[in-house]
């Protein structure tokens, strides 16, 4: 496909959001709905959107692009999700509740109510800094592609196109906010769930193979291996450390992360954002099982036509996350490749548009206070919103291209190993707050406990064989993470009364 018709697509694509955009937010563009869409979402939209929004450019390139890695992961992926599973239901069972019955618009509100103010202050922080990360990096993976295939064609540097992605999702969200997300992200899913299921048959016709022909030569392949159970203390990709880190991450990345919990508290009550969970993550389950078996197809589809993993056009090294973007654009018709270039950009604009804007109403709302009654009606309250949102977009653009100039390794693998550091803080400050409820803290000493806390996993991490007999951590770090701010904030905590436990 011709770099023209990719670029084409492309602006058709953004000007069908804007449109959207400009209808959803014509008649209100104030805070609450950029907020909470005025608390009136459907579950089933969002419920569907948040497909998009979870999954992101990472799942759709990066989770086909490792079934084939070096490392031989193959379809190891799947027990994390279904770790990643059992922590949507316990988000659905504990952590929902809790923000329903606070009628929270930030979930780090409950930080303030139970430890105090630098606590919560410090909990703010790390989301910030945690999703700028976390998003940064998924949106460089779908620029890296567009670059490599589209706008170094024009002779476009990497930063312009990075500029150019963030302004055009600045400029759909910034009135309408979360009002707006949600019916994108729905647009956006359809647009990824198609993707999907095309893009297999698709190969599958190239390959000459049928439905069942396709379910056989998977199975029988050196890829579909899902289940990883020798050696538990060396093998970073056991069943066990799988299980654990998809259960804790989700958590912490799901049910702790204000963007993910934002779309949840905008349904009208607790029984409709529980369905909006369970049913999102069934379909959750179901589509990462399709992402695995496309990467198990693509590496199929390039070993019988010799084609090469491509290289890293600065370091030579193997990009797995790039066979995806190979093979659509430059081996399939132009159907597949359209189909493939609809469902890249819907993952990632999807979880772009709503870090953006979650990270727009964490700052507002924990740092300005702009949900408190007093400061609703003040002067220019929704141009501050907006001075915000453009700072946001600046700092992930400048994230970006400091990410682009060190990464050498897979993206997913990036993504997973960082939240370990920048969330585990956070799951030890919710697991104080909900179960030492005798307990309190000193306040003051909270943020010194969260900066220690990352510090000491990353040494134990780093010296994990020597000290722990040849054990190798994996994304079950977080637990460790966790469980280190938990007893930190143990040793500077103090009894409360009573009658004013939470």
């Amino acid at each position: 496909m011709a770099p023209s018709t990719i670029l084409l697509l492309i602006i058709v694509y953004f000007g069908i959001l804007f449109l959207i955009s400009h209808f959803v937010s014509k008649k209100d563009s104030g805070n609450d709905a950029f907020f909470k869409a005025n608390k009136n979402s459907k579950w089933y939209l969002v419920a569907f959107g948040m497909i998009g929004t979870a999954l992101s450019g990472v799942t759709f390139i990066s989770v086909p692009g490792e079934v084939g890695s070096p490392n031989g992961e193959q379809f190891k992926y799947f027990q994390f999700v279904l770790g990643n599973a059992i922590g949507f239901v316990i988000i659905a069972k504990i952590l929902l509740p809790l923000y329903y019955r606070l009628n929270l618009t930030s979930i780090y509100s409950y930080i303030e109510q139970r430890l105090g103010i630098y606590s919560y202050k410090t909990a703010a922080t790390i989301f910030l800094i945690s999703r700028t990360i976390g998003s940064s990096f998924r949106l460089y993976l779908v620029v890296i592609v567009l670059q490599r295939y589209v706008f170094d064609f024009y002779g476009i540097p990497f930063a312009v196109t990075v500029l150019i992605s963030l302004a055009l999702i600045f400029a759909y969200t910034y009135r309408g906010g979360l009002k707006t997300i949600i019916i994108t992200d729905t647009l956006q899913t359809f647009f990824l769930v198609t993707s999907v299921f095309l893009t297999i048959y698709f190969i599958c016709k190239s390959l000459n193979f049928g439905i069942f022909d396709a379910f056989e030569a998977v199975k029988n392949s050196n890829y579909s291996k899902v289940f990883f159970l020798d050696d538990f203390v060396s093998n970073k990709f056991h069943f066990v450390k799988q299980i654990l880190g998809g259960i804790f991450v989700t958590i912490a990345m799901v049910g702790l992360d204000q963007d993910l919990m934002q779309k949840n508290l905008s349904c009208k009550n607790i029984g409709e954002a529980q369905k909006n969970m369970f049913t999102f993550t069934g379909i959750f389950v179901l589509i990462n099982i399709f992402f695995l078996s496309v990467g198990a197809l693509l590496y199929i589809y390039a070993n019988k036509n010799g084609i090469a993993v491509p290289t890293d056009l600065i370091t030579g090294k193997p990009r797995t996350d790039l066979l995806f973007p190979e093979i659509a654009f430059h081996h399939l018709t132009l159907i597949p490749s359209v189909i493939f270039l609809l469902g890249l950009t819907a993952a990632t604009f999807a979880t772009t548009d709503s870090a953006l804007t979650a990270l727009t109403t964490s700052f507002c709302v924990d740092f300005l206070g702009m949900d408190k009654a007093e400061n609703r009606n003040k002067p220019n309250v929704v141009r501050n919103r907006h001075y915000v949102h453009i700072a946001f977009s600046f700092l992930m653009f400048l994230v970006i291209v400091f990410f682009n100039t060190i990464n050498d390794s897979s993206v997913v693998g990036m993504i997973f190993r960082v939240a370990s550091y920048t969330y585990g803080p956070l799951l030890g400050l919710y697991c104080f707050g909900l179960f030492a409820k005798s307990k309190t803290v000193k306040d003051k000493f909270v943020p010194w406990i969260c900066l220690l806390a990352p510090a000491l996993t990353y040494f134990i991490s780093e010296n994990s064989k020597t000290l722990f007999f040849g054990y190798v951590f994996d994304n079950e770090l977080i637990i460790l993470n966790g469980l280190i701010t938990f007893i930190g904030l143990l040793l500077i905590s103090k009894p409360i009364a009573a009658e004013r436990r939470f």
